[in-house]
Parts: structure tokens; C-alpha cells; sequence
């Protein structure tokens, strides 16, 4: 109408993918610079996987720590009750010795003789209470 004349052009698009196990239709340009950030991406995968499987290792030291720590503790636990309970016998014993002494003083030699029958059969489970725990 005016006297302007347009002319389209159209080129054709060079970055269709022609199959999905074939190489992509681009530039050389294009290509390399997808390759090479496709070879950055394959690298910092592997140096991913190194460092999940260096977290694993470390887990799993941690998780062997952490095992020993209780067991430890429970051997703590252990040896600290047979602690509580040899205090608690020899309190026992000191508390009869101590009335055995007192009936004695007394003259009540019935009753020092029935806490000393005492005191014995006490010494006698302590003994086979340490030999059932060696």
C-alpha cells in the first residue's frame, strides 16, 4: 500500500533435539560451552558423592562413640550401686557392732549374743554375695 516492502525471513531453529539418545542440532559454540558445563555438573556430582560417603563414615563413628559412651555409662551405673550397697552393709555391721557393744556394757549378754549370731550371718551373705559377682 505505502511503497514499504517487508520481507520475512524465517531461519530455521538449529537447537531441536532430533532424538533423545542423540546428539543435540546446535552450534559448535553452543555445544562445547553445554558440554563443558555438563562435564562442571558430572564433577561436583562426584565430589558430592565423596562427601555423602565421608558423612557416612562419620555417622557411623559417631554412632560407635556414642555405643561405647553407654555402655560405659552402665558399667558406671553398675559398679556405683554395688558401691550404695557395700556402704549400706557396712552400716549395717557398724550399727550392730555398736549395739553389741552397748549390750555388753550392760551386762545383757543374751542380746550381744543374738546381734554377734546377727552380725555373722550379715558377714556370711556379704561373702557369698562377692563370690556370686567375681
Amino acid at each position: 500500500m505505502f511503497g514499504i516492502k517487508v520481507e520475512l525471513t524465517f531461519y530455521p531453529r538449529r537447537t531441536t533435539i532430533l532424538h533423545p539418545r542423540r546428539k543435540v542440532n546446535m552450534p559448535k559454540k553452543g555445544r562445547k560451552s553445554m558440554e563443558t558445563r555438563m562435564k562442571a555438573i558430572k564433577r561436583e556430582m562426584r565430589e558430592i558423592s565423596k562427601e555423602q560417603e565421608s558423612i557416612k563414615e562419620g555417622d557411623s563413628q559417631v554412632g560407635a562413640k556414642l555405643q561405647a559412651i553407654n555402655d560405659e555409662c552402665q558399667q558406671l551405673r553398675r559398679e556405683t550401686d554395688q558401691i550404695i550397697q557395700k556402704a549400706a552393709n557396712s552400716e549395717i555391721r557398724l550399727a550392730l557392732m555398736f549395739q553389741i557393744l552397748e549390750a555388753r556394757e550392760e551386762g545383757d549378754f543374751a542380746k550381744a549374743h543374738q546381734l554377734t549370731a546377727l552380725l555373722r550371718e550379715v558377714v556370711a551373705m556379704d561373702e557369698l554375695i562377692a563370690q556370686i559377682e567375681s
